[in-house]
């Protein structure tokens, strides 16, 4: 018997894991999907590479076929293993705009605007540049400059002035809007997902436990009171009770799945699959968005180029070394090493669009990368904040059917307007002189892309996702509302949901760091509470006696 049961190891999961078993009192179970984050792909920066590929260690998602995007079905990564997707994406700490929050707050979610969040951010914050009003220095998530910034990473900031872009040194403090590097989550040239820095110093207490390769397969319930999970793991069933929480922390595709095999969503939904109805909220697995994004890609002018590529990493010894000797070189690379917030209309109050700038050939997520020999350059831009929503729901009630992904980009016209002027940009960054001596021939668009009309349809044919899907178990109080403000499920009791899912809205801009401070400020109001409970079952007591 556990006080807590998380299900989900990822990026909120070992947050929760690490502040509830700090009080040796509290019994705590994490579990997890995926295997151990042993693998060398998760630690070394560089292997985000691998990670795309990995069946073991990635969900690898399909949408459906999205028929705003020429019906094609697009690639959603998430992570599998400790750490989660923090142990897979590109360790890009970024918060979002002060504006995001205000906004949660505004939609009826008390203690959740900016300067409610703040306190939770620093705290989970390790800033090597030291802390101050914005940044904490003693939080278990490492955040450092990075070891590298490759030739084309510079010319990409130099190029951005030219175009008339400010430099901005802190995207996490006052002032978002600009072009600068990235901060990431590292440490000594390493990743440091949420497994290494907030479960590894707490898997040796007594009272965690965490179990891998075990995928759950539904909440229990005594009435509408969660009660614990079952589980399969090597292909056997297994039953975990609580006495106190299930926490689910899967994330914005796994969470709203295991309500619904649970017997919690739309009534209809959960009768078309012969799953009994425990608590009709239509909500779950509604809501979803995410940050579609279109790369402008530029060969470079020689084949010796000073990009990353596979064939300059499998013929560079030096950098190899590098790594093994110093942790510094090409293998600390993030892949998206420098970016920016601009404003794709002079009249907004804040950035709209979203660069990523990667100093290598990049097209289908990368998933190509070993068979070409291509040297180049590559601008993401993203919309921050879509306009349209999609969808999740169950495929059958097999808990090992991937569900339906129903993303539907691009359904509000708003947002495709936002994404051409988007490659616009781009396109306006990457013409200026900073670039003029690596320079090639543009691949995409490519030169024939030219009238709004054509780079419209360039933007149906080759957008893919950036991998920030929020909003499927949202948090609010309207009858569309999965959780309230406290992230407890509504209709039931012993049930709350820890992750990027319970977003009302996106944030403006990449959300590992968002999700981390959720689970932060989550575990702060589970354990009042749970002191509170414990408090008044000794006053019951006492009374009794």
């Amino acid at each position: 018997m556990y006080d807590f049961i998380i299900v989900g190891a990822g990026s909120a999961g070992c947050v929760l894991a690490n502040r509830l078993s700090s009080d040796p009192t509290i019994k705590v179970c994490l579990v997890e999907a995926g295997p151990k984050d042993s693998s060398v792909m998760v630690h070394v920066p560089l292997g985000i590479i691998g990670m795309m590929h990995s069946k073991k260690m990635n969900w690898r998602y399909y949408t459906e076929q999205e028929p705003n995007l020429n019906n094609r079905q697009l690639f959603w990564p998430r992570g599998k293993t400790l750490g989660g997707s923090s142990a897979s994406n590109a360790m890009c700490y970024i918060r979002g705009h002060a504006c995001d929050y205000d906004e949660w707050a505004s939609l009826g979610n008390k203690g959740w605007s900016f300067q409610d969040v703040l306190p939770y951010f620093k705290k989970s914050q390790s800033q090597e540049r030291g802390g101050d009003s914005y940044h904490g220095a003693k939080g278990p998530l490492n955040v450092s400059d990075l070891r590298i910034k490759n030739p084309l990473s510079e010319a990409f900031i130099k190029a951005a002035k030219q175009a008339g872009h400010k430099y901005v040194e802190d995207f996490n403090g006052a002032e978002q809007e600009g072009v600068g590097y990235y901060q990431v989550t590292q440490k000594n040239g390493q990743r440091c997902s949420t497994a290494v820095g907030y479960l590894r110093p707490a898997e040796q207490r007594d009272n965690l436990t965490v179990i891998t390769g075990a995928l759950t397969t539904r909440v229990l319930f005594e009435g509408t009171k969660a009660t614990g999970i079952e589980y399969l793991k090597d292909g056997e069933k297994h039953t975990l009770r609580s006495n106190r929480e299930v926490l689910l922390s899967g994330g914005a595709i796994n969470s709203p799945q295991l309500l619904l095999l649970s017997g919690i969503g739309n009534k209809e939904q959960l009768n078309q699959h012969n799953i009994p109805v425990v608590c009709d909220l239509p909500g779950v697995g509604e809501n979803m968005q995410d940050h579609l994004d279109v790369l402008a890609v530029t060969r470079e002018r020689t084949f010796h180029s000073v990009g990353i590529s596979p064939i300059a990493l499998l013929r560079s010894l030096k950098g190899l070394v590098d790594y093994v000797l110093f942790r510094k070189g090409n293998f600390t690379s993030n892949i998206a090493e420098a970016g920016g917030f601009v404003k794709s209309s002079p009249d907004l109050s804040v950035p709209d669009v979203q660069f990523h700038f990667s100093p290598c050939f990049l097209d289908n997520h990368g998933l190509n990368l070993w068979q070409t020999v291509r040297h180049g350059y590559s601008l993401h831009a993203c919309n921050l904040r879509p306009k349209s929503r999609g969808r999740l729901a169950l495929r059958d009630n097999d808990p090992t059917t991937p569900v339906i992904i129903k993303a539907n980009y691009l359904d509000n016209e708003d947002d495709i307007r936002i994404m051409v002027r988007g490659i616009k940009l781009s396109r306006e960054i990457l013409k200026q002189p900073a670039f003029d001596r690596f320079r090639g021939v543009e691949v995409f668009p490519g030169k024939d892309v030219q009238s709004d009309e054509e780079l419209e349809a360039f933007i149906r044919r080759k957008a893919e996702s950036i991998y920030h899907p929020v909003g499927t178990c949202k948090m609010g109080g309207d009858k569309m509302a999965v959780v309230d403000s406290r992230l407890r499920v509504r209709g039931v009791t012993g049930l709350r949901v820890v992750d990027a899912s319970i977003m009302p809205t996106l944030i403006g801009g990449n959300t590992n760091a968002p999700t981390i401070m959720i689970a932060e400020k989550a575990s702060d109001m589970i354990l009042e509470d749970y002191i509170k409970k414990s408090l008044n079952e000794e006053l019951l007591a006492v009374e009794e006696i």
